[in-house]
């Protein structure tokens, strides 16, 4: 039992590190799509973690709720911040930090 648990355990933390690229690579694409439609410049063309949590999705089953910063741009002279929300691999939220309009 105990080689189980030892072989168990680095196949546990390898499929999170690989579940976790995953996500953060959609939340890059979604957040640079975010930017593109709302006419901004989306900084650094990458998200930084900000939360890991576990929360339950709409079917009732957990999942990780993780939630991403990104910077972001109106006119290129200043930086804003955003957030972007993934409930597992779905979008939950995108935020924007308020911004004067030209």
């Amino acid at each position: 039992m105990l080689e189980f648990a030892l072989l168990l355990v680095p196949a546990l933390l390898a499929w999170f590190a690989y579940d976790a690229m995953r996500v953060r690579e959609a939340a890059i694409g979604l957040a640079r799509g975010a930017c593109e439609r709302q006419g901004l410049q989306f900084l650094d063309f990458t998200v930084q973690g900000a939360k890991l949590r576990l929360a339950r999705n709409a079917e009732g089953r957990a999942a990780w709720r993780r939630t991403y910063a990104f910077e972001f741009s109106e006119d290129g002279r200043n930086r804003r911040a955003g957030t972007i929300v993934m409930l597992g691999d779905a979008v939950e939220a995108v935020e924007f930090e308020a911004y004067p309009l030209p």
